[in-house]
């Protein structure tokens, strides 16, 4: 049977029911597909820029700094050896791609792992929808604080948002804002409260349900 929450106003007051549906919410999470859903997610944000300068790539050193024999100093065939100030740095990081992907089952199957976890652990509550007219951190805090997730990190999960509530939200350093079309497995456990909207719940359910 659908898990059954509340649906909280602005005020944090009771205004009515919602059902979760088991195919998202109702699974036995499976923590390896969202372990590797996790490790996914951090390997694309890297940007693989990192580059340093090799031998060949510093400027001079063309010349042999002096005969092989007969000096009484060690051998050297140039300047920019990288065992001597100035010269290049051995097996220094190069660009690279740490793009990793993920088949579409799997991808889903941790996300509907992270939807369920936070479900049976009742970290997920139903907000009515909502937009703000003016720019207000302060009015985003107090809404926070009305639905009982004034603490800790909280993922704010909506349909679609004016930029009034974005600008609002920013200044918040535990909330992050996401469209439910955009949801991710990684964000859902980086949060200790998941909060959605209604009409961001119906996304969710056609997005990710099919």
């Amino acid at each position: 049977m659908a898990n059954t929450l509340p649906i909280l106003t602005k005020g944090g007051q009771k205004s009515g029911e919602v059902s979760l549906p088991d195919g998202l919410f109702g699974i036995t999470p499976n923590e390896h597909v969202m372990h590797e859903a996790v490790r996914t997610y951090l390997a694309n944000q890297r940007s693989g820029t990192a580059a340093t300068k090799g031998r060949s790539d510093v400027r001079g050193g063309g010349r042999k700094p002096w005969r092989q024999k007969g000096t009484g100093r060690a051998r050297i065939g140039s300047t920019r050896v990288s065992h001597w100030v100035g010269g290049g740095l051995a097996f220094g990081p190069q660009p690279r791609d740490f793009s990793m992907k993920l088949p579409k089952k799997i991808r889903r199957l941790a996300l509907t792992s992270a939807l369920s976890a936070k479900a049976a652990s009742a970290e997920i509550k139903i907000l009515e929808n909502f937009e703000l007219s003016k720019v207000s951190t302060k009015e985003m805090a107090s809404l926070l604080s009305a639905i009982g997730a004034g603490e800790g990190k909280v993922l704010l999960v909506i349909r679609e948002g004016n930029k009034e509530l974005f600008l609002s939200a920013r200044n918040i350093p535990h909330l992050r804002v996401t469209l439910a079309r955009e949801l991710t497995t990684y964000h859902l456990l980086w949060a200790g409260t998941v909060v959605m909207t209604q009409n961001a719940l119906e996304t969710v359910e056609e997005v990710f349900g099919a």
